[in-house]
């Protein structure tokens, strides 16, 4: 006996379901691999060596400096912001000018002017780090004017401070 055209159609949409279902569960697993992953690969030594000597140079915690570059560009060195800001510690073209990064693609340039750029504004804002994260995301006019901090800034100085408390854990 011939299956209906009923029955088949039945089946048929009952198979796309699952597959839809199936699918859909797959891309959520794999972007919460995705997120929970420690590092990106792109995180190399060279990369950690960078961190390293600036941090040291300019008495900045590594952790913080990690946790900027994680939630900034994710270690991307070509990472560029719908607003402009270039590299890992996406800098926006005329900070990097002013703190003499000759090229923000550059990871040992890139790094040195945004750490460089953290310890001005410890310096400017008495080690609040929720304020120089502030600042350096959304820039001092904010925090100097007392204007509304935006809430993709109030998230950022959030995720960049859940990273760095997570890099300290495992020092």
């Amino acid at each position: 006996m011939v299956p209906s055209r009923h029955a088949l159609d039945t089946r048929r949409a009952r198979l796309r379901r699952r597959l839809g279902v199936g699918l859909l569960l797959l891309t959520i697993v794999a972007a919460y691999a995705a997120s929970h992953q420690e590092r990106p690969r792109a995180y190399s030594s060279t990369i950690d060596s960078h961190i390293t000597e600036a941090a040291t140079r300019y008495a900045v915690s590594k952790e913080l400096v990690v946790a900027v570059i994680e939630v900034e560009s994710q270690f991307n060195t070509r990472a560029v912001s719908h607003r402009g800001a270039q590299g890992l510690m996406q800098l926006m073209p005329a900070t990097a000018a002013s703190l003499g990064v000759r090229d923000a693609f550059d990871p040992r340039d890139n790094i040195d002017g945004g750490v460089r750029h953290l310890r001005w504004l410890m310096d400017r804002f008495d080690h609040d780090v929720p304020t120089v994260l502030t600042a350096y995301n959304a820039g001092e006019k904010v925090v100097l004017k007392n204007q509304r901090v935006p809430r993709e800034t109030r998230e950022y100085v959030k995720r960049v401070m859940r990273r760095m408390n997570r890099e300290h854990v495992k020092s």
